[in-house]
């Protein structure tokens, strides 16, 4: 052989044919798992990729077709694994809006997963056995917690303001506080709601400042109503002044038009009984004259998506016969859990204990400080020397709108490369925890990863995930 001599580079013409990878065990067991015409596919695709680096001349060797078949598995597994993924939220905030907002309590799955596997009597009327009303399963419970007339719901506490507008008050005057038109989430403003459901928008006050003289000079007879929109996701303070929903009632009742007050994320109960600041509930809401309450259900209450409306009896009537109602309707599933999680509020003693929101809320320093000292040492351990790792004091917040002043003392801990380092190997560990079987989602904040451990209830689960850890270097 000549000594200048080279091994011949491997030849695309050299791979495995589709048919060769199929007749392996792996390429079997891909059929058997996700079907021929997936699995054909995937190998296809997999000897696409092996053919263009041998092209490149990237590859030394030819895979056998047992590799181009574990290959094609890989793939056709990660391609399966449903995107809307389980995570750990130790973001600090309990109401994440991107990561889901509130967790149902146990009674609200169960119930969802009962009516994903039945039929059930979602508009039939047992007793009769005639057509019945998709609300009524909740409409005699939200009557009870917050002593309204007559109740409905729709998909989102969005779409319950839309609908509101749309049917009181279409082709007429909404008259609202200049201070109280919010944007929420998403960029969506309150007056491009307000266009969309028809009505014409009257500004009154100034930014900071709001008296029940606006209010009264801008009713006309062409007012279909007043709105109060409590501005749930920012605070002005210094010099403000703002006309309480009583007297606001009041002017607006002497003029014969309808208050509706948009409570945004509601709630059904005192937080103060929680050590947080008080909150509007809904029964004041309604005792303090509003004809219309709109409010969430899945922020405070602790329930699916949902957007409720209570309050006058012939005004729900009113909407419910818009057309739009039946667009904005809940479905069976969302239904089941809501009336499981308002039956929970029929026992405030056992309220923070079986509704997650609740609880989250409540824990205390201590409680999730004693929490962070059982687990540093596994923590440590997974992220071996690159990292140090500290048990830092710091703040949660409720999330989604909900009191965006009130923090809650928390515990986390602190990540920092163990050795000068630039804040890519921090933003790598990030990636990193976020590629776990189930990732796990902290902040970034001063040169450090923080986790929050207030939503961590299952540490087993989260010690789990983590050996699976690949730590940059």
């Amino acid at each position: 052989m000549d000594a200048d001599a080279r091994p011949a580079s491997p030849s695309p013409r050299d791979l495995p044919s589709v048919d060769q990878v199929l007749k392996t065990p792996a390429g079997q067991r891909a059929i058997e798992d996700h079907g021929r015409a997936p699995a054909t596919a995937a190998i296809r695709a997999a000897l696409d990729g092996v053919r263009a680096r041998l092209l490149a001349h990237r590859l030394a060797a030819l895979p056998s077709p047992d590799h181009v078949a574990l290959a094609a598995t890989e793939a056709l597994e990660h391609g399966a694994r449903s995107r809307l993924r389980p995570v750990f939220n130790l973001t600090g905030t309990v109401l994440h809006t991107n990561l889901g907002r509130a967790l149902l309590a146990e009674e609200a799955v169960a119930a969802a997963t009962s009516a994903m596997r039945a039929a059930v009597a979602l508009e039939y009327d047992l007793s009769t056995g005639t057509r019945g009303e998709r609300d009524d399963h909740v409409r005699g419970l939200l009557i009870e917690l917050t002593g309204a007339e007559d109740a409905t719901i729709v998909n989102n506490n969005a779409a319950a303001v839309l609908l509101v507008l749309n049917s009181l008050g279409l082709d007429r005057e909404a008259v609202v506080s200049r201070g109280e038109l919010i944007e929420i989430g998403g960029a969506f403003r309150m007056p491009d709601i307000m266009a969309r459901a028809g009505v014409k928008l009257v500004e009154v006050g100034t930014t900071n400042r709001t008296h029940p003289k606006d209010y009264a000079g801008a009713l006309t007879e062409a007012t279909g109503l007043v709105l109060k929109v409590h501005t749930s996701n920012y605070r002005i303070e210094g010099f403000t002044s703002e006309v309480p929903a009583r007297e606001l009632a009041a002017i607006a009742h002497a003029r014969g038009v309808p208050l509706v007050n948009d409570l945004g994320s509601g709630t059904l109960v005192d937080l103060a009984r929680l050590g947080l600041a008080h909150e509007p509930t809904v029964r004041e809401a309604v005792a303090e004259g509003a004809d219309i309450v709109t409010f969430s259900g899945d922020k405070l209450l602790g329930g699916p998506q949902t957007g409720f409306i209570v309050g006058n009896k012939d005004l729900i009537a009113a909407i419910n016969a818009n057309p739009m109602k039946r667009a904005l309707r809940v479905d069976k599933i969302r239904l089941a859990a809501l009336e499981a999680t308002l039956r929970l509020y029929r026992d405030p003693e056992r309220l923070a204990a079986r509704l997650p929101t609740l609880r989250l809320l409540a824990r205390t320093r201590a409680d999730i400080a004693a929490r962070a000292h059982e687990l540093v040492e596994p923590l440590a351990a997974a992220l071996g020397e690159a990292f140090d790792i500290e048990i830092v004091d710091c703040a949660s917040q409720i999330g989604s709108g909900a009191l965006p002043l009130e923090t809650l003392p928390s515990a986390a801990f602190a990540i920092r490369p163990a050795a000068e380092a630039s804040g890519g190997r921090l933003n790598a560990l990030a990636a990193a925890l976020r590629a776990l079987p189930v990732p796990i989602v902290g902040r970034i904040n001063e040169g450090a990863l923080i986790l929050d451990l207030r939503c961590l209830e299952d540490e087993a689960g989260f010690l789990d995930s983590l050996a699976h850890i690949r730590v940059p270097a």
